[in-house]
């Protein structure tokens, strides 16, 4: 079992990153996914056993622009659903990191959104794989996370440490059943609508270059690279869009 050292700590990271904006947060034990996590980032990565992950909820009003396919539409959810929002979330994880350093610990701010290796289209490390470990969702069939409650409308950022933080839950098993929307939705054809296992290749459930080619395409075109509608699409966040019927 894993022995929580720090409870202080614990509730001076939590409370900072509530604080700074963020609407999830949780703890993972990376132990489970060591080989996952080696193959993707080494030794660089690897060597670290906490990860922190933090959560901000996309609006979603601006999510539901991505179904019009209208480039204003697409211009607004861009800046802020991407630039601005991932820029909030390194702020919080630099913030983060630097009180565990403070504290002694070792501490890794992974960046939101930036791409490590263009060959192999991914970064450092999964951001979605830490709040899975954290229990706060499941890797869908669109490999997003899929939280409970906003589906996959969320970014996220993460923390590595060695700060004896106590893991906040387990991995939440898949509630996709049967549904195929994200794998229906998409327009490159890119899922195979294979549930996430961290001993697979992710070849078998993402075909990333074509994601990756669709975009550039996008740009190539003259507008503006975004897509998103595996995550506009999931039951799991739209759900919400009735609660104010009053707004047409």
């Amino acid at each position: 079992m894993y022995q929580n050292m720090s409870p202080p700590l614990d509730a001076a990271i939590r409370s900072l990153a509530f604080s700074m904006g963020a609407d999830l947060y949780g703890v993972a034990d990376l132990g489970p996914a060591r080989d996952f996590i080696s193959r993707q980032g080494g030794e660089r990565i690897v060597r670290y056993p906490i990860a922190v992950a933090v959560g901000i909820r996309l609006s979603d009003d601006l999510v539901n622009l991505l179904a019009e396919h209208d480039p204003e539409g697409e211009i607004l959810y861009r800046h802020t659903g991407y630039d601005v929002t991932n820029q909030l979330l390194d702020q919080i994880a630099v913030r983060l990191a630097g009180v565990l350093q403070r504290e002694g610990y070792h501490a890794f701010p992974v960046p939101a959104s930036r791409r490590t290796d263009d060959g192999e289209i991914r970064s450092v490390f999964s951001h979605k794989l830490a709040a899975h470990l954290a229990g706060l969702g499941w890797i869908g069939k669109s490999c997003l996370l899929v939280t409970p409650n906003h589906g996959p409308r969320v970014r996220w950022v993460s923390v590595l440490t060695d700060a004896p933080l106590k893991p906040s839950g387990s991995p939440m098993k898949p509630r996709c059943g049967d549904c195929t929307a994200c794998v229906d939705i998409c327009p490159q054809h890119s899922f195979t609508g294979r549930m996430f296992d961290p001993d697979d290749p992710r070849e078998v459930r993402f075909n990333a270059a074509a994601c990756d080619r669709y975009f550039e395409e996008l740009q190539q075109s003259g507008g503006v690279a975004v897509c998103g509608l595996c995550l506009y699409v999931c039951p799991y966040g739209k759900r919400i869009e009735s609660a104010h019927p009053g707004i047409k």
